[in-house]
């Protein structure tokens, strides 16, 4: 075998942590910072989630809107907490709707503020439904960075990784969301996907056709992030990148920007029945979302990060998809990297995806 190598991979770039900020700017550079105020000399003040929700550029009618919810929450809260008839947990959901309302963007809280929001979306679906589920914060771990690859010469178009991940992300059953798009291909064609059938209804594998799977490829330079006007995502220090419903204002910029059609966006509040919920969430994963905010991949966070494989690698019957650390030189997705001949969609982009494709 040549000694070429089919890839490239920067495994020794160092990336900025991203406790504090995350943007990678210097201090007074972006809202995220603030250097005035009650900060001593040389220190920096981090803005309290109240400064964060209200410091953040908007038109004068995005302002007024939030500012009107916002005090129609507060309103509610502290009717429902001076009312004489009102139960324990009516005044409780009443606090929990209050400390959600201004509570900061997740990317720039401390570790304490992670696990209160996580146990306040913890109580509040108990008090809504009488049920529980398990909601994690797990930060990335070091050491780490997520990649995968696509075996196309396995891939028979059954779509069993659809099914699975609609299941393990809590996607909206009505509109039939998917993150995961198996594109069938005609053999001679090439890569055409202008040509390629996206909602076929027939036996698979079909004759003359191979089957090719798209979704979020997690780039290491995403322009999605670069565009969001509200930075509600950002790329984590595992390579996931990662979406904060809360602060996504549904403009719709990174579904524009992304060059992989990876992204989604929800018209409506995600109708999944009660006794399909995955209640094994994550923060910044599968957790039930609101109206009108973007949705995608996150090569089940809620998953990964517990050392498994996302839900789409578990359920393919014909081992088309990998998964796996890029940093572990002795992990199958890195053994791919090195022995097989891949290569990446649009890669002239510059966005490098952490997402490869190769056939046997």
């Amino acid at each position: 075998m040549s000694d070429k190598k089919w890839f490239s991979l920067n495994i020794g770039k160092k990336h900025k942590a991203s406790s504090k900020c995350g943007c990678g700017n210097a201090s007074g550079s972006c809202n995220s910072h603030d250097s005035g105020g009650n900060a001593g000399i040389g220190e920096e003040r981090v803005k309290d989630g109240f400064e964060q929700v209200f410091d953040v550029k908007m038109d004068r009618r995005s302002a007024f809107r939030k500012l009107t919810a916002s005090l129609m929450i507060g309103a509610g809260a502290v009717s429902t907490s001076c009312s004489m008839v009102a139960g324990d947990e009516a005044k409780e959901k009443a606090q929990i709707d209050w400390e959600e309302q201004f509570k900061g963007n997740y990317k720039l809280m401390t570790d304490d503020e992670k696990k209160a929001t996580v146990d306040r979306l913890v109580r509040s679906y108990q008090l809504r439904t009488g049920k529980n589920i398990k909601m994690s914060s797990k930060d990335a771990q070091e050491g780490v960075l997520f990649g995968y690859a696509f075996n196309i010469s396995k891939c028979q178009g059954y779509m069993d990784c659809v099914t699975a991940c609609v299941k393990e992300n809590n996607q909206d059953r009505n509109s039939q969301m998917e993150y995961i798009r198996i594109h069938e291909m005609k053999d001679g064609k090439g890569l055409d996907f202008g040509e390629a059938d996206d909602n076929y209804y027939h036996e698979v594998p079909a004759e003359g056709h191979f089957y090719l799977g798209t979704q979020c490829f997690h780039c290491d330079n995403p322009p999605c992030v670069d565009v969001c006007p509200v930075q509600a995502t950002w790329r984590e220090d595992d390579g996931l990148v990662v979406v904060d419903y809360d602060w996504c204002v549904g403009c719709r910029y990174c579904m524009a920007a992304c060059p992989y059609d990876g992204r989604r966006f929800n018209w409506s509040t995600p109708e999944v029945p009660e006794e399909e919920i995955n209640k094994n969430q994550h923060y910044l994963g599968n957790r039930l979302r609101k109206k009108g905010v973007m949705e995608k991949c996150t090569f089940c966070v809620q998953r990964s990060r517990s050392g498994q494989n996302p839900a789409c690698v578990e359920a393919c019957p014909t081992g088309a998809r990998i998964f796996g650390n890029l940093l572990d030189p002795n992990s199958t997705i890195r053994w791919v990297l090195e022995n097989k001949k891949v290569f990446r969609l649009k890669e002239d982009l510059g966005t490098e995806p952490k997402f490869w494709y190769f056939m046997d």
